[in-house]
């Protein structure tokens, strides 16, 4: 048995193996030269309006982090150390990395760990904060280096699937808004009762006025196109500017008001600092060794976060074309991840769900002329011309750099001074819109949604899931799946679609549906028990919570769901296909029992998983050129099979 074991090892370091040293690193920097030159060869009004964009659905929401931190952290971190953190690791991704549409930032979740971290710090390590983190940033770098050499994207990632990364998006989307709550309690510990009650406008104004504007391009015929899209594109930025000069307009203006802390000059928050730099050699030996703990748990949070954020921003939704690469960019997140550490401010990665929506709004119409041959009648070949139109997103460095480099502008103490003048209420308003928009697109949501729906009014499921249930005519075979079509129940009518209700009663698709109700409903517990654990002393662990999550889908969760329903319900969040579909493959089953691949399946066909109404009226509408959005699942593709 050792024997074996010693040589699967073995074969894992040899060429090609899945630890063989540097093999995806190689092959990273073999494809950065492909694409480096044509990433800046384009650049337009779309990717200027997208850099505003994510410039202030970037900046704002890290300086709401800012104004915990401030607090929490015993004013070590403040506005300054998140705008510089932000605007430098920016641009360099922005500069050097494989994937430029990954969007870099100070998490949410990080905040609440470094919080939690410089509690134990003060009330039972007796330590100083600032050495002890910058060690822990220090040991999460070479831990990123290992993970990079030895080619964890291939090893680890490709085992998780969207039961695991939703519960993540759904966990990001609750910090939002409970940073958010927090930001309207302080006011309310620190303003009169008028100023708060104003505070709540501001925040609830804030985030539906942003709401609002970006479904402007549906206003069709109101305005010229070019005014629908200019404010569906500044929505976000157009609310913010509304509601930071509001209160200094009128009567407001009398108001008390709470705003930014900001540096007046370009020195560190913490008035017992003088620059840039900790001394962090000066940490006594035990205490850097015993770093090592939150460096491992950082490491765990920021590469699970930039990996999926990477991948998010990349599916095949968006059409991107160019190479992309993990390895090299985890490599660079943990060299940014020790710069921040030494120079004493806190380390940005990967953001959800900024990521995604960087890609949505660089999303545009790319013609394709393609030059057709076939066989006429007289035997001789012709050839046609035919012109295609597919949604795509411009692939392209322009957007991330000048969104950074703009933030980075911000410390410099006027335009420091700008961001002072921006009320707190502005801050929790925005978290409520990220958080909205974080929420909007996570299958979970929906499927709550489902929860509430009779059953009469409930998507028609495939034939295997009702089968479980019940007895079902299906023209489909034998234990294969039946996709949806694009068309619809007629609920209204009452009739039921060929493909999907003939024989079925309310009480059997009201069973075929427990189950799936059960997976939602297990998914929420879950998010909100790792929510809880992140108030606690033992916060800093909720990383290693997540990932546990991974091998409990994998070895659990078959014993309690049937496997027809896992399948519908989830799959692999970096690659095609589902656990289930793997282990058919293993078992060497026959090819009519499992379900097919993209080559098999017959023209026309919709392969929608995790999804919602919604994509099924998208379909029906030809919205997209014919190909669902998105709206389902921030991981998990609906893709057109062709």
């Amino acid at each position: 048995m050792s024997s074996k074991w010693t040589q699967t090892i073995a074969s894992a370091f040899r060429q090609n193996g899945a630890l063989q040293p540097f093999r995806l690193l190689r092959q990273d920097l073999h494809n950065l030269p492909k694409r480096y030159i044509s990433d800046w060869t384009v650049f337009n009004q779309l990717i200027f309006a997208s850099a505003v964009y994510v410039f202030f659905t970037n900046l704002l929401p890290g300086i709401t982090f800012a104004s915990d931190l401030y607090v929490l952290t015993g004013k070590n971190w403040g506005t300054i150390e998140v705008v510089f953190s932000t605007g430098l690791c920016g641009i360099i991704f922005s500069l050097f990395s494989i994937q430029p549409l990954t969007i870099l930032g100070v998490t949410g979740p990080f905040s609440i760990l470094a919080e939690n971290i410089y509690s134990l710090c003060e009330s039972s390590f007796d330590i100083p904060f600032l050495p002890f983190m910058a060690w822990s940033l220090i040991h999460s770098a070479w831990l990123h280096y290992l993970l990079a050499i030895f080619n964890a994207h291939d090893w680890t990632m490709r085992y998780v699937t969207t039961f695991s990364t939703e519960i993540f998006s759904l966990l990001n989307s609750i910090i939002y808004f409970h940073k958010a709550m927090q930001e309207l309690e302080r006011a309310k510990a620190s303003l009169s009762f008028a100023a708060f009650l104003y505070s709540i406008i501001g925040a609830i104004g804030t985030c539906l006025v942003a709401i609002f504007l970006s479904t402007a391009e549906k206003w069709r015929p109101l305005f010229h196109r070019y005014v629908r899209m200019g404010l569906s594109e500044y929505a976000a930025a157009i609310s913010i500017i509304v509601f930071i000069g509001l209160p200094h307009v009128g009567d407001l203006a009398k108001l008390d008001k709470q705003t930014l802390q900001v540096s007046t000059s370009f020195r560190p928050t913490n008035p017992d600092r003088s620059t840039f730099f900790v001394r962090f050699w000066e940490l006594p030996v035990e205490w850097i060794f015993a770093a090592l703990i939150p460096g491992l748990i950082i490491t765990t949070l920021f590469f699970f976060d930039h990996e999926v954020s990477s991948i998010i921003c990349t599916i095949r939704r968006y059409g991107t074309r160019k190479p992309g690469g993990f390895a090299w960019d985890i490599v660079l997140l943990g060299t940014t991840t020790a710069v921040c550490g030494i120079l004493g401010i806190p380390p940005a990665n990967g953001l959800l769900p900024q990521a995604p929506l960087h890609s949505e709004s660089l999303m545009h119409d790319d013609k394709e002329s393609l030059t057709l041959t076939n066989d006429t009648m007289e035997g001789q070949q012709g050839t046609k011309t035919e012109t295609r139109v597919s949604r795509r997103v411009y692939e392209q460095r322009w957007s991330h750099f000048l969104h950074a480099a703009g933030i980075l502008a911000f410390v410099s103490p006027p335009l420091m001074h700008v961001l002072g003048l921006t009320p707190t209420s502005v801050l929790a308003g925005l978290f409520l819109f990220m958080g909205e928009q974080s929420l909007s697109v996570n299958p979970i949501l929906y499927r709550t949604f489902y929860l509430l729906t009779p059953p009469s009014e409930l998507p028609t499921l495939p034939p295997a899931l009702l089968t479980t249930a019940a007895p079902v005519e299906s023209s489909s075979k034998p234990g294969r799946l039946a996709w949806f079509t694009g068309r619809r129940p007629d609920h209204e009518s009452g009739n039921q679609t060929k493909e999907g209700r003939t024989g079925i009663t309310k009480k059997t698709a009201l069973q075929a549906y427990m189950p799936i109700h059960a997976y939602t409903l297990a998914q929420i517990i879950i998010t909100v028990i790792i929510f809880i654990v992140t108030l606690t002393k033992a916060g800093p662990a909720f990383p290693i919570i997540i990932i546990a999550l991974v091998p409990v889908r994998l070895k659990i969760m078959n014993r309690i769901w049937n496997r027809e329903v896992l399948r519908y319900v989830d799959a692999w969040a970096c690659r095609d296909g589902t656990v289930e579909d793997d282990e058919d493959r293993r078992k060497g089953e026959d090819s009519g029992a499992m379900l097919e691949s993209d080559t098999d399946v017959e023209l026309g066909e919709v392969r929608v998983r995790s999804g919602s109404a919604t994509e099924i009226e998208d379909l029906e509408s030809g919205d997209g050129n014919g190909e669902l959005r998105d709206r389902g699942s921030n991981v998990a593709e609906k893709e057109k099979v062709v």
